[in-house]
């Protein structure tokens, strides 16, 4: 029997998405506005929105930035909603489930000739500038765990023919930089710095693509991409964010793209059916680092080491499904995972049924984001729930 409370919260939160038809706001949503800040140069448009990241109070309505539908936000909830039916055989469900899939096939992006997703708003940092549409592995790569997730439950032959129709965008459109050490693939078609997460997503579908076909014709490059990011982690078991191979420098970021790692090599190796030595021995160290250093013990995450506030959902959501996920590594982890689960929910559902964005010290941001806060807790809690 589940507790109570875990199947209240997801009920309250799938209630609140249905109502708002999935849609909802995004921390990076600013250029969607009809102000024209690109047009008034690159800074503008990279701080407008650095300060919407950061403001409590959401003005959106004003620059009239509207509620949307995330291509990746949707691939989250496709996975979830899959996996919920799964567990509860609640057919009310079916619905939402086609209507977030087929959503998901009529809003893809084409690149080089290829199907892809992508960002759902201009996006400009201080380095780059990327047009609404522009694919990425990181939405391509939760988008097709989304849809193997649905096939898994419902065997849509359809579903599986497209899914290996998606292949191509990686292997044709993605820069893949070789070490001495292994492979890195790119965070989309013009990457030049190698970031760990996104390179391992980018075999991730690789791998998905292999277990559909039964085959092992990616393994290597697979293999490769993983020890490359085995070999950039830390004596304590922490990773940084990314690597610059021309200047040889790290990025030294370490937030819940910890999480995201350690679960992206345990996915892998599942969807493989096969580890080596030196995967198990890089996720023990790198879950025992993420447990002791990252959060507290009464489940509140640490935001940027070293710095404590704000607690941010994505860090909440990530702990839940990476203890979740990897309980058999420590006999403490999958319980560590409910006190996460706990926490969150005391401190960061509103009464409505949404999660709250982040927690400050002394104050929240609770604007509904979709993407960012609803669908990864979603996702969170009913992982929490098949595990147990």
């Amino acid at each position: 029997m589940y507790k109570e409370k875990e199947i209240g919260a997801i009920k309250k939160l799938v209630n609140y998405i249905e109502k708002q038809n999935f849609k909802g706001y995004d921390p990076y949503d600013t250029l969607n506005s009809w102000f024209p800040f690109q047009r008034l140069g690159k800074w503008l448009a990279v701080l407008a929105i650095q300060f919407q990241k950061l403001n409590p109070i959401n003005i959106r309505l004003l620059l009239g930035v509207k509620k949307f539908n995330s291509t990746k936000g949707m691939g989250l909830l496709l996975k979830a909603f899959v996996k919920i039916y799964r567990t509860t055989n609640d057919k009310n469900l079916i619905p939402s489930i086609e209507y977030i899939k087929n959503w998901l096939i009529e809003n893809k992006s084409v690149y080089n000739n290829n199907f892809c997703w992508g960002y759902d708003y201009p996006y400009s940092t201080k380095k780059e500038h990327h047009e609404k549409g522009f694919p990425t592995v990181i939405h391509h790569s939760y988008i097709i765990s989304g849809f193997f997730e649905y096939y898994k439950v419902f065997n849509d032959e359809k579903v599986k023919e497209f899914i290996l129709g998606l292949e191509k965008f990686i292997l044709e459109s993605i820069p893949i930089t070789r070490f001495e050490n292994g492979v890195c693939l790119g965070y989309n078609p013009e990457s030049e710095n190698c970031c760990y997460n996104a390179s391992l997503h980018a075999v991730y579908c690789l791998a998905v693509i292999d277990k559909l076909r039964s085959s092992k014709i990616h393994n290597q490059l697979i293999e490769d991409a993983i020890n490359f990011v085995i070999s950039k982690q830390k004596e304590d078991g922490v990773w940084y964010y990314s690597f610059n191979h021309r200047t040889e420098s790290e990025r030294k970021q370490i937030d819940f793209h910890q999480g995201f790692i350690i679960e992206s090599i345990f996915d892998i190796k599942e969807l493989l059916g096969y580890t080596f030595d030196s995967w198990e021995n890089s996720i023990t160290k790198g879950i025992n680092y993420y447990r002791k250093e990252q959060f507290f013990d009464n489940g509140m995450s640490k935001w940027r080491l070293p710095k404590i506030y704000p607690v941010d959902i994505h860090n909440q959501s990530q702990g839940i499904i990476t203890f979740s996920k990897l309980r058999s590594y420590h006999p403490s982890y999958f319980n560590f995972a409910k006190t996460i689960k706990e926490w969150t929910i005391e401190n960061m559902q509103d009464k409505t049924g949404y999660f709250y964005y982040r927690k400050f010290r002394y104050y929240y941001n609770k604007i509904p984001y979709m993407r960012w806060s609803q669908s990864w807790m979603l996702l969170a809690l009913i992982t929490l729930i098949e595990k147990e």
